[in-house]
C-alpha cells in the first residue's frame, strides 16, 4: 500500500502523547480520532496539535457525535468513557470512546484558548475547525 503514495508522503508510527512534530503545517486534519482521546489527556492532545500548526494554521476534524452511542455497546460506570467492540473472531476489546457534543467541545476548546467552530452534521457526526491561541505562553 505504501508504494502507491508519492515519495514525499511519510508514515510515522509513534505514541501521540509523546511525539513532537518535526515541522509545522498550515492544516492538520484528523478523522474519527478525537473520540479515542481520554478526557484527561485532551489538553495535551490539543497542545500537540498546536505545536504542529504554523502561525494562523487550522485543525480540521470529523468524528462521531453523541447519536452514534446508540450503535455502540457503551460500557457504563467506567473511569474513562469506553465501548466494547468485538473482532471478527468474537474476542471483546474495551476501547476509549468519547461521544463529543458539538457545543460542549467548543466550550472545552475555548477554555484551552482555542477558537473553534464545531457542528453536528447529518445527526450523527461532528465536524469542526479550530485555531490555537495566538499567544501560547
Amino acid at each position: 500500500m505504501r508504494g502507491s503514495f508519492p515519495p514525499n508522503v511519510q508514515f510515522i508510527q509513534a505514541d501521540l502523547f509523546t511525539w513532537r512534530p518535526p515541522r509545522r503545517y498550515d492544516t492538520v486534519f484528523f478523522a474519527f480520532w478525537l473520540s479515542h482521546i481520554p478526557p484527561s489527556r485532551l489538553p495535551d492532545f490539543w497542545n500537540t496539535i498546536a505545536a504542529a500548526l504554523a502561525p494562523h494554521g487550522k485543525a480540521i476534524f470529523v468524528d462521531d457525535g453523541p447519536a452514534e452511542a446508540a450503535r455502540e455497546e457503551v460500557l457504563v460506570q467506567q473511569p474513562i468513557p469506553a465501548v466494547q467492540r468485538r473482532l471478527d473472531d468474537g474476542s471483546p476489546y474495551r476501547v476509549v470512546k468519547v461521544f463529543h457534543d458539538a457545543g460542549e467541545l467548543t466550550d472545552k476548546l475555548a477554555a484551552l484558548g482555542w477558537s473553534a467552530d464545531v457542528r453536528t452534521v447529518g445527526g450523527s457526526f461532528i465536524v469542526g475547525t479550530a485555531e490555537p491561541p495566538t499567544d501560547p505562553g
